[in-house]
């Protein structure tokens, strides 16, 4: 189980929050409302090397290949 970033659309808090799999919906726990992965932390490569290229979404991201 991970914990991954938020980010609050309503109130804009960030927080990261414990989940089962990575798409489960998460909500606010200041105001309840929507919230949307967040991927401001550091991020490293699969080689443990820290890369600039990556945006922490694999889905969409080619920085680690």
């Amino acid at each position: 189980m991970p914990f991954l970033q938020y980010k609050c659309s309503a109130c804009g808090k960030r927080f990261e929050e414990l989940v089962v799999k990575y798409d489960d919906k998460v909500s606010c726990p200041d105001c309840g409302g929507k919230t949307e992965r967040d991927y401001a932390g550091e991020l490293y490569s699969a080689t443990g090397k820290q890369t600039k290229k990556c945006s922490g979404n694999c889905k969409t991201c080619g920085g680690c290949r």
